[in-house]
């Protein structure tokens, strides 16, 4: 049932609305000035609201100001008898969902508020996947490396840096590109995952800035690139390093110029692309030993992240166990089971070669196979290995 916040200075008004409203289905506040509903808009959360525009102590546009402060998404439906034009652009223009003038023909006001409690129900059905999408990317932590590669982010994200983030296989980096990414001013646009280590050497060059019909014999048609279809957004190169060389030198091209070329055209593209890359290898090791290009590493890393292993961050894995924990049993559909301390300590005390990922599938397959609760004993008989225990007995 929706709850409708009804604001008019005449009684008649608002008893009249109620009556019809509440015939409706929706249960009814009222409120006799402006004054009076932003008190009551501030302290209830309401689906949508009528509001009157000339009114004692605080007038209706007033208050569409000061609600629109409070809450932007409930929609506000202006009711009045006194308006004309002007009034009804200037409301929209304040945010108002739409103005209907009195005496208010019953069937557009009643369309009009179902339309609005729609615009409601869209609005926190988004929020929900919102939350549900941002949950799985959350960066779990509050460990010092963790807070300070926050901290970075939230200085580089708006800027259009470009970004090379470093570590182990499984700590996270994709996680910290798409964070990037989402806090840029760039977040509308796409953001194309490239894994350069799994492309064969003979192939990514296509792979990334696309080819034209018949340039090699199983080039059948016209293919986009990863640079032109993250124009607007973000690139993100993954395993860097395993990338060839030739490749290295278009992409080096493509970053200093803006622009790129398809494999067997001639035509320059401009591409408009924030480029973030990822690897595990040293680059600079790399470049001694002649693998990488010293001109495309200092271009590719104006801002350095690296992301630590789990090892050297074991506080926070508390925090990410009860994360997992949470989501697993999300996805297979039962109640959260829970842990013990010294369960968590066990946790803590392994030797993570996987990192997150590997601590995320130890999660998992303690949930299938432990009771209600997880207990030291499961972590010892599902997460270390028998010939690794025999060989600490």
């Amino acid at each position: 049932m929706a709850n409708i916040l009804i604001i008019d200075d005449e009684k008649a008004i608002r008893k009249t609305l109620s009556e019809i409203l509440s015939y409706e289905g929706y249960k009814i506040d009222e409120a006799a000035d402006g004054a009076e509903g932003f008190k009551m808009y501030k302290e209830k959360a309401y689906d949508a609201v009528l509001c009157d525009i000339k009114m004692p102590k605080m007038d209706g546009l007033e208050f569409l100001e000061k609600a629109k402060e409070v809450n932007p998404d409930i929609p506000i439906v202006m009711v009045s008898g006194h308006g004309n034009i002007d009034t009804a652009v200037d409301a929209v223009k304040k945010g108002a969902y739409d103005y209907i003038s009195k005496p208010p023909d019953l069937n557009r006001l009643l369309i009009t508020l179902r339309n609005a409690l729609d615009k409601t129900t869209l609005v926190a059905e988004t929020k929900t996947l919102r939350k549900k999408v941002s949950k799985t990317q959350a960066m779990i932590g509050e460990s010092a490396p963790i807070s300070k590669i926050k901290e970075t982010i939230a200085k580089v994200a708006p800027t259009d840096a470009r970004v090379l983030v470093t570590g182990e296989n499984g700590v996270g980096k994709e996680l910290v590109a798409r964070w990037i990414h989402e806090y840029s001013g760039r977040a509308a646009g796409p953001m194309i995952e490239v894994n350069c280590a799994a492309i064969p050497s003979e192939l990514i060059e296509s792979e990334l800035f696309g080819h034209e019909k018949g340039s090699f014999t199983s080039a059948i048609k016209q293919r986009i690139g990863k640079f032109e279809q993250a124009s607007g957004g973000t690139l993100f190169l993954d395993e860097i390093g395993d990338m060839s060389l030739s490749a290295q030198a278009k992409v080096l091209r493509a970053l200093q110029e803006g622009k790129i070329t398809r494999v067997g055209g001639d035509k320059e593209i401009s591409v408009d692309v924030r480029v973030v890359a990822a690897t595990n290898k040293d680059l600079l090791k790399e470049v001694e030993d002649k693998n990488f290009r010293l001109d495309l590493y200092h271009r590719l890393s104006v801002i350095l992240i690296h992301v630590p292993s789990l090892n050297e961050r074991s506080e926070d894995i508390p925090a990410l166990v009860d994360h997992f924990l949470e989501g697993v049993c999300s996805e297979y559909g039962i109640a959260k089971k829970g842990i013990d301390k010294d369960a968590v300590k066990a946790l803590q005390q392994h030797k993570w070669s996987g990192n997150i990922r590997e601590l995320r599938n130890v999660v998992e397959r303690l949930v299938i196979l432990s009771g209600k609760t997880i207990t030291a004993e499961d972590v010892a008989d599902y997460v270390v290995p028998s010939k690794e225990r025999k060989q600490n007995a």
